[in-house]
């Protein structure tokens, strides 16, 4: 069974960093696309930051400048820093892991929050 375990997440002050993590296991992991996803209360999911397995990466216009994906195959780990946080930024964090057309899979969830 495909497993996406994400971590990293809490509570910080505006303008601060925090550095999510989600590890795959039993998934060829370096062929995916993996994705950070987020969805705050009473809004839908959205995609925040992607990464290829060739390492392209793409940004949500409002994350673009402040977060940062990267992966490490070596890993089967893939990251999400995310600095200059702002309180809109405050949702609950959902790994992807896509492949194909057929294979996709989601991590629990994280919750980060941005508050004062």
């Amino acid at each position: 069974q495909v497993q996406l375990v994400e971590s990293g997440g809490g509570l910080v002050q505006p303008g601060g960093s925090l550095r999510l993590s989600c590890a795959a296991s039993r998934i060829i992991f370096s062929i995916y696309t993996m994705g950070w996803y987020r969805q705050a209360p009473g809004k839908q999911r959205e995609l925040v930051a992607g990464i290829v397995s060739a390492g392209s990466t793409n940004y949500a216009d409002s994350v673009k400048g402040r977060f940062t994906i990267s992966r490490d195959n070596a890993k089967n780990t893939v990251y999400l820093q995310m600095n200059s946080l702002k309180p809109e930024d405050t949702a609950v964090y959902y790994c992807n892991a896509y492949w194909s057309g057929i294979h996709d899979f989601w991590g629990q969830g994280t919750q980060v929050t941005v508050s004062s």
